[in-house]
Order: structure tokens, then sequence, then C-alpha cells
């Protein structure tokens, strides 16, 4: 594991066990769902309360009728007690319902509100991020706040009001044997404490490593196809199994600890019952107490130490939800890199004679000052189609990524009609470019709706129209579905060349002002290229268009083509010019068509 790597998962562990900034900022999700959460906890201290009467009703019933052999005043104890139980849980229920509905509507909000700020968040944030670690801040993190929002926190207030009404019900009986009682409290906070010390981190590693167990996995069946292609099957288990068994530790220290921590509680409850027995007995033995008060204690102190149970259970939620609202609100405070410019302030401006496209002394580098792209200068007119090639790494595709602002540059600025792309909103610029990959992207759903993903009110007719200028009509209608075909994740019952026909539906459907090819006829055979270039010389009149190509035969008929060397410029004309000169693009040319030893 790298240093780096380390040092980000050791940030995601450390941390506060409660931490109030974060608190508050959870407590602002709740919104109108503030009543909700008051009305349980109403309910909660009155289910409390009527489960409280039990003991004393107990007491009541031998003291008064059993002792005295009542049998008509007893049969009314019994009612009582009845109707008081179903009382406490009515409202545990009614209290249960209010804390579960208002959990999953702020969970909803935050659900929410991660997902959209992940839809803005910039390219280069997702290229540090696995996406099963952050599938996980979507999923099992929001989770663990739902079950502090939904039977955590309100949950606590009944434990305490619980504990100090206990207290206070066995002070008001006798004080005498309700001091004794409580003479094992110091043994119980020890034994809390140590509890808590151990267990205070163990909940922020499980998040942590349960992230990197979902982004390994999420990796591996998205690359299942080359991890067998390799045969990589037995090494990449074994690093699974490592992560899970890392997994598996960590769950299994959480659980030694509360193997220990839950019978010490009981070992403390049954010392306070044997107190309570001999206090009690002795009391008993002169008259102090009756066999009522020592039955209604020993119910008492049962009842006092499961709410000390409790609580420890939502001090394990709190570590919880505090650990993954840490790792929310990272995604959610991480500024954008890539800023947006308001749409409101847009004013569409077209300067007199300017290029479509102009790189003005552009430089750029991914990390640090490794330039990919070193001050290179060059502009596009509208209505020209131009070629960018250049080995593996020479630029090509950042040039692309730049233009659609996807990253922006460090040095120098990129012009769309004489104006700074970044003074220009994000869905108005993106929406002038028409991208189609080499590695085409495929949504669960049909045909239609793939190729409508850029226009999704687009007309069944416009569809077909466009299906049919690419050649993708070919291959759709042989499908027994035709356009309502479905098509699986990441379409991988379709063949690359038909992914490929699919983007170029895609890309075409929105009618882009400016087509960019990315390798994008790479994976098709020799002859569906031909005919979709054929398509493409049509489509591309009067519309501007950049392709990138290692396939220089594709790129011949471009109106100029520029040739990318190390993240410089180095050469720019037509096919035949730059043949003429003799330099990087005449040696790309003899090494693609075999001329070497001729030259």
């Amino acid at each position: 594991m790298s240093a780096k790597r380390k040092q980000v998962e050791e940030q995601d562990v450390l941390g506060k066990a409660y931490d109030s900034k974060l608190a508050r900022r959870l407590w602002g999700y709740v919104g109108d769902q503030k009543k909700k959460l008051f009305a349980s906890v109403g309910l909660l201290l009155l289910g409390a309360t009527a489960e409280l009467a039990g003991p004393w009703l107990s007491k009541i019933a031998i003291d008064r009728y059993i002792v005295d052999k009542d049998v008509s005043g007893l049969y009314k104890i019994v009612i009582i007690f009845v109707i008081v139980s179903a009382l406490a849980l009515a409202l545990r229920w009614s209290q249960s319902y209010l804390t579960g509905e208002a959990g999953q509507i702020i969970m909803y909000r935050m659900r929410r509100d991660v997902f959209e700020k992940m839809q803005r968040l910039s390219i280069p944030y997702f290229d540090r991020n696995p996406v099963g670690k952050l599938m996980t801040r979507v999923t099992s993190d929001v989770q663990a706040l739902y079950e502090l929002f939904g039977s955590g926190m309100v949950a606590i207030f009944g434990d305490i009001f619980t504990l100090i009404g206990i207290t206070a019900v066995m002070f008001a009986i006798n004080w005498k044997l309700a001091l004794l009682t409580l003479s094992v409290i110091p043994i119980l906070l020890l034994v809390t404490f140590a509890f808590r010390k151990r267990v205070r981190d163990l909940y922020r590693k499980t998040r942590s490593q349960i992230a990197n167990l979902n982004g390994y996995l999420q990796e591996n069946i998205i690359g299942m196809r080359v991890v067998q292609l390799f045969g990589r099957e037995r090494a990449n288990h074994e690093r699974f199994k490592s992560l899970s068994g890392d997994l598996k530790q960590t769950y299994l220290k959480t659980i030694f600890n509360y193997a220990l921590f839950f019978p010490a509680v009981e070992l403390v409850s049954a010392l306070a019952v044997a107190i309570i027995i001999w206090g009690g007995g002795s009391m008993m033995l002169t008259g102090a107490v009756t066999v009522g008060t020592l039955v209604a204690f020993i119910q008492y102190v049962e009842r006092f130490y499961r709410p000390v149970r409790d609580l420890a259970e939502k001090y394990n939620i709190l570590q919880a939800a505090m650990a993954a609202s840490e790792r929310v609100f990272q995604v959610l405070d991480h500024p954008i890199e890539v800023p947006d410019t308001s749409a409101l302030d847009y004013v569409e401006k077209t300067e007199v004679d300017a290029p479509l496209i102009e790189f003005r002394n552009v430089w750029f580098a991914y990390r640090g000052d490794e330039w990919v792209l070193k001050d290179v200068s060059f502009d596009i007119r509208e209505g020209e189609s131009v070629a960018v090639v250049g080995a593996t790494g020479a630029g090509k595709t950042t040039i692309i990524s730049l233009l659609q602002r996807f990253y922006d540059v460090q040095q120098g600025e990129i012009l769309l009609h004489g104006r700074n792309i970044r003074e220009i909103p994000l869905q108005e610029l993106r929406a002038m470019l028409g991208l189609v990959l080499q590695d085409v992207f495929v949504f669960a759903g049909t045909i239609a709706e793939n190729i409508r993903y850029g226009k999704a009110d687009a007309s069944d007719e416009e569809v077909r129209e466009t299906s049919e200028l690419v050649l993708a009509n070919r291959f759709i209608e042989k499908l027994p579905g035709k356009y309502a075909e479905p098509v699986v994740e990441r379409g991988a019952t379709l063949s690359t060349g038909q992914r490929q026909l699919l983007a170029f539906a895609r890309a075409l459907l929105c009618r882009p002002k400016i087509l960019v090819l990315d390798e994008a006829t790479a994976s098709i055979d020799t002859e569906t290229e031909q005919t979709i270039q054929e398509a493409i010389s049509r489509v591309l009149e009067g519309r501007t268009s950049i392709i990138i190509a290692h396939r220089l035969s594709t790129i011949q008929r471009c109106n100029r083509i520029l040739v990318l060397h190390h993240g410089v410029l180095r050469e720019q004309g037509t096919h035949e010019e730059l043949l003429a000169q003799g330099g990087i693009y005449h040696r790309l040319y003899q090494l693609q068509f075999g001329l070497g030893e001729a030259a």
C-alpha cells in the first residue's frame, strides 16, 4: 500500500468520538421533521412512565392484596397492569413509527444532496476517488446516519429518562435501600468507560475498510474480462481475502468488546440484586421494608440496567454516525475544482471574425509541474475539420478534456468565439459539443433511451432518422424489440461496433455545433468505418469537427492536422503539406503504412 493511500485511510479513521459541529450540521437536515422527533420524544417519555408503573403495581398487589388474600382487589390491579402495559406498547409503537418516518425523510434529503453534489464535482475528484468508495458514501454511510435519527437519538432520551425515573421511584419507596442498590454505580461507570475507550475508533476503521472493500469489489466486477484474460483470479482473490480479513478482524474486535461489556453489565446487575436481597432481606426481618418493596426493587434493578445496555448500543450508533457524517460532509464540502458560471449572468457574445475555438498559450498538468501540454496555441474556424495526431501520451485527449472543461488550464486560456470558456455556463458549453469516445458507455435501459440520453424530448422520428444517418438502424432493426430492445448495464449484450454506432447516434441527435471524435472509429471494422465516414462527411457539412485518431487514413481529408509531440504543438497543415515537410507526421505515416525501409 502506498504511503499516500495509507495516509488517506488514516485520515478516515481519526477524529472525535463526538463532534458538535457535525452534530449541528446533521441537525440542519431535520428541518420540518423536528415536530415528529419532538413528538417521538414525548411519546417515548410517556411510554417509559407507563413502564415504570409495572413494579410499583407489583408492590401494591403483594403488600395490599396478596398478603391480605383480597382476590377482588388483585383482579383490579391485574386489569390496571394489563391496560398500562398495552398503553406502553401503543406509545412505543407510535414513537417508533414517527422516528422511522422522520429518519427516512432526513436520509432522503441527505442522499439527494450527496448525489447532487457528486453530479457537480469535477472530473479530477473522480480521478482520485474510486467508485466503490463513493458508493459507500451514498449508501452505507447515509444508512448509518439513519440509524442515528431513526433509533438512536430519540431513544437516548428515553433511556436517560428511564434511568432517572427508576432512581426517583426507588428513592420514593425506600431511600436507604435505593442507596444500597446504587452503590454499584462506580463499578458500572468503570466498566462503561473502559468499553468506550476500546470501541472509540473501531467504527471509523470499519467504515473505512468497508469503503476500501467496496471499491476493490466494484473495480474487479467492471474489469472482469481483463481479470480473466490475464489469469488474475487467484491473485485478486488473495487481495480480496486480505481486505475482507482486515474487515473481519475489526468486526471481531468490536464483537469481543461487546461480548465482554454486556456480561460485565449483567454481573453488575446481579451484584446489585444480591445487595438488594441481602440489605432488603435484613430490613424485612426488622420490619423496615415489605415483601412487595423487595420484589419491586428487584424488578427496578433489572429495568435499570436495560437502558444502560441500550445506551452502550446507542454509543455504537453515535460512533458510526459521527464517522459516517465526517465522510459524507467531506463530499458535500469538497470544492468545485471547475466552477460553473451562473446562467443568469451569462450573455452570449460573439466577436466579429474571431475563431470558433482558440487555444492561446495553454499549459496544463494533471499533477504538479508534470506538464501534459506546454504553451499550446492554435485556432479552429467555424466549419473547419481539424485532426489532432501524435504518439500515445502526447496530449491529444487532454485537449478535448480541456475544451469541455472537465479540467481547467493552469496557464493560458481557451476561447470560444473570442470568449474565455470559463465565462460560459458548463451546460451551455457542453451543449455545443458532441463527443464520441472510443470506450463507449452504454446505460441500462433501451436502445432508444440511450440514443435520447442527451436530448430526452427527441421524437421517435428524430431517433430513427439519426440512427439511419449513422447506419445504426441496420443492427437495431434486427433486434427483437428494435428501438425498445432492453440494454443491460454497460451494453454487455452489444458488440463494440454496435455500441460505437449508438454513441454516434447519441452525439448527432443533439445537433452539436462542434463534433468531437476521440478515437471514435478505432474499434470498428474497416467496412463499418468506411460507411460511417461517408455518413459523417454529410453530417459534418457546416459543422466544426475535431478528430483524434491513430489511423491516419481516417483524417487525410481534414482541412488541417495538428501534430503534438510530448505536449508541444510541433507541426500543423494539410496531409500533403505535412508529408512534404518530412517531420514527425511524415515519420508517423511511414511507421503506420510500413514505409520505413522505402524512406
